[in-house]
């Protein structure tokens, strides 16, 4: 026997550190090689550790909550004699998501016994060929991989293996974690002074931390403005009748981005990011859409990327995709990154006006409020029409209050007449 000292890995893009977000093992648990031990945050991405070599864990270090620097001491494994220590590491996965993105934790648990009647793939010991997102789901739950026959090349496990298998073992994957015990309610019987500490970790510290960044460093001008979408809500209507084949049906999302889009054209100064290393405003002459999702991990931002490029329907559809994606965790590290101004949307809790935050670099970011019949004055006489807010922040640095203004003034009249939206300038 040996022991294997496993040192935190370069992970890539000038990572100097990682936070430990979840353990997948513990002292006494027999690991296999390219089993993942550890999920790590980095500030760029969730990333998924495996382990070098297979054997017994002796010790980790770090705690879910704490930073390791890369080249310390991560975990020590005692393997048969002949494995090399200090070997070189190997290659950790990435993550669906990137910040402020993160791949939710798992705790470790015992696996469950195959049926009898199900072969094997490889002897006990050996490694098992499959992809990262398979072997995840087949530690969530509970399957040994030694005992799934892959249908891939070289025996190569693939996803419909994995629901094969447990299909007939009359299993379905169900997550090892629980969720948080909510906060007891002070109406419902017990101790009155009851509390729970929940310790900030992984994605909700990345959202505190850049949330308090940019609020503490961008003036915020916010605009708010009230929009009659009554014909808008006419056309969607219209247009949700007939839907292309394999189309679902149009919410206001898709219209707002392809109205702004058209508006950017004038006023450019908004979609831009503030390079502060540099001191400089980068002007974007495409428009990478963000689109704010709320996930069981907290906040993320899928991009639709060159949104300018899309009809009404492919952005419906690459709007819908790509909130799944997030909210499933199965979202690219490009399709998280790289937006140049982001539209938020709380839908039926949208409420009459919100003060949203800016998703920086960026220097703008677009609200969405819940549309509500009210009865307005047009043309002199009392009409009910539906109405909707627009909530908006910009950076007061680069955007003037007029422009910032005249944006949305902008936005409300292309919205207000729809026609116009698809009007070639």
């Amino acid at each position: 026997m040996s022991h294997y000292v496993f040192k935190l890995p370069d992970l890539g893009e000038g990572t100097v550190e990682a936070e430990i977000v979840n353990w997948r093992v513990k002292p006494g648990d027999t690991v296999a090689e390219d089993e993942v031990i550890v999920e790590v945050m980095t500030e760029k991405a969730a990333v998924e550790v495996p382990a070098p070599v297979a054997g017994r864990v002796l010790s980790t270090t770090g705690t879910p909550g704490d930073m390791v620097p890369v080249g310390a001491e991560l975990i020590v494994i005692e393997t048969a004699a002949g494995a090399t220590n200090g070997a070189s590491a190997p290659k950790a996965s990435a993550g669906a998501s990137a910040a402020p993105a993160a791949t939710p934790a798992a705790a470790p648990g015992a696996a469950i016994p195959a049926l009898a009647a199900a072969p094997a793939a490889a002897t006990r010991g050996s490694r098992v060929a499959t992809s990262p997102a398979t072997r995840r789901r087949a530690h969530e739950a509970g399957v040994d991989l030694q005992q799934v026959a892959g249908s891939g090349p070289n025996g190569r496990i693939v996803p419909k293996d994995l629901d094969t298998f447990m299909a007939r073992r009359g299993a379905q994957p169900t997550p090892l974690r629980t969720a948080p015990k909510a906060v007891p309610d002070v109406r419902a019987p017990g101790p009155a002074a009851a509390t729970e500490e929940i310790k900030v970790i992984g994605l909700r510290r990345l959202i505190a931390q850049r949330m308090s960044e940019a609020k503490r460093n961008i003036p915020h001008f916010a605009y708010v403005e009230e929009v009659d979408v009554t014909e808008l809500e006419s056309l969607r209507r219209h247009l949700n009748r007939a839907p292309p084949a394999g189309a679902s049906s149009l919410t206001y999302l898709p219209f707002l981005a392809l109205a702004l889009v058209r508006v950017l054209r004038q006023f450019p100064q908004c979609n831009a990011h503030y390079d502060a290393e540099r001191g400089v405003i980068v002007r974007h002459g495409a428009v990478h859409l963000g689109i704010a999702t709320q996930t069981p991990e907290g906040l993320k931002v899928p991009v639709v990327h060159d949104a300018q490029q899309l009809s009404l329907w492919e952005l419906a559809a690459s709007m819908r995709r790509l909130s799944e994606a997030a909210r499933s965790n199965k979202a690219k590290r490009e399709e998280l990154t790289g937006s140049t101004i982001t539209i938020t949307s709380l839908g039926r809790l949208g409420g009459i006006a919100s003060t949203p935050i800016i998703n920086a670099p960026e220097v703008a970011i677009i609200g969405v409020n819940r549309a509500v019949e009210r009865p307005m004055v047009v043309e002199g006489a009392i009409a009910v029409r539906l109405m909707m807010n627009l909530s908006s922040s910009f950076d007061h640095r680069f955007v003037d209050g007029f422009d910032a203004a005249a944006m949305i003034q902008a936005l409300k009249e292309c919205l207000e007449h729809p026609a116009t939206i698809f009007m070639t300038p």
